[in-house]
């Protein structure tokens, strides 16, 4: 069993799309949605929840008002001034409360309180799931907003995928990872088999290809590269393939802007499936009903639009990205 990883350097370059058409094309395999911090993949996946599981990590402060005696010392330590003076209910006597979304958890007051008036409970950061979908398990969370501690969150979604595959004997592990270079891609990006880089012919996407292509190697994983909407640019693709080479990373394909793909993902689809393979125009099927995304899934039913589209050659250029970085991940020790 393998696991591969699809990351970008920047956020909005396509990434999600293409794990989720690369979900279509794998023959037997779990997915696991590591963009923990913003997750969309289950907007194509469609996922139906089989468990759900709370997310814990992290400690926040609270003042026991009933306890607290109002010195204030709590308030003068804290550097984050999360706490901030109050009346306590019933007598109206001074005490201190904290704000939880400015507290960063740091315990300063707790130690320091000479009445210990201050509780350290671990916090419930968010929630992560084992869902299936109509191309396989899946295993995806998202964080409650402003919750940190995403890449404890990656590396728990990663190891509930692991053992999810390895149970139902999957052949590969497919994780839609992080944008970025921080501590959730490095979470998603250890002891993987390899890597597809999915980037954009900009001049932010060049800059931020280079970090990322930097941490990959420093990992000493198999590294691919993928411009997505590379017609959007065709010098600035060309200089990116050139540095994904001397950077020792393998340019795989390219795949164009098109609307199509906007088309299929509107009808809930991965354009794959959008494309039906029509050879003159593309067949899109329709969902029959409401579709949470969270909830349950809703799968699609057969019908063709009447208007024409390149989504043919679109999904034909995504098969080719998939195959190229197949071989190269066999070719690899």
């Amino acid at each position: 069993m393998k696991e591969l990883v699809v990351i970008s350097g920047k956020g909005g370059t396509g990434k999600t799309s293409l794990t989720a058409s690369f979900a279509a094309l794998a023959p037997n395999a779990a997915f696991a949605d590591c963009d923990v911090d913003a997750a969309d993949l289950h907007l194509l996946l469609a996922p139906a929840v089989r468990q759900r599981e709370g997310f814990r990590s992290g400690h926040a402060a609270r003042i026991r008002a009933d306890d607290c005696v109002g010195c204030g010392r709590c308030a003068a330590l804290c550097r984050f001034d999360a706490i901030a003076p109050s009346t306590r209910p019933g007598d109206g006597g001074r005490v201190f409360t904290v704000d939880p979304g400015s507290c960063e958890g740091c315990g300063v007051c707790v130690w320091n309180c000479p009445v210990r008036a201050i509780d350290f409970p671990e916090q419930v950061c968010g929630e992560w799931f084992v869902s299936g979908t109509r191309f396989g398990p899946m295993v995806h969370a998202r964080l409650h907003p402003g919750a940190e501690n995403s890449g404890k969150l990656v590396s728990l979604v990663r190891e509930q995928a692991r053992a999810l595959a390895e149970r139902e004997n999957r052949e590969l592990v497919i994780v839609d990872g992080p944008p970025g270079t921080g501590c959730p891609v490095i979470a998603a990006l250890t002891n993987a088999a390899g890597v597809l880089i999915v980037t954009e012919p900009t001049v932010s996407g060049a800059h931020d290809l280079a970090r990322v292509l930097e941490l990959a190697g420093h990992f000493k994983i198999a590294t691919a590269v993928c411009i997505n909407k590379w017609d959007l640019n065709p010098e600035q693709a060309d200089g990116i393939e050139a540095a994904a080479r001397a950077a020792g990373a393998t340019p795989v394909g390219r795949v164009r802007y098109d609307k199509a793909a906007t088309r299929a993902q509107r009808q809930g689809l991965t354009i794959i499936e959008a494309d039906g393979g029509s050879p003159g125009g593309f067949a899109l099927p329709k969902t029959d009903g409401s579709r949470s995304g969270w909830g349950e899934a809703s799968l699609p039913s057969r019908a063709v639009l009447s208007e024409t589209g390149s989504a043919a050659t679109l999904a034909g250029e995504i098969r080719a990205v998939w195959n190229n970085w197949m071989n190269l991940v066999k070719e690899t020790p």
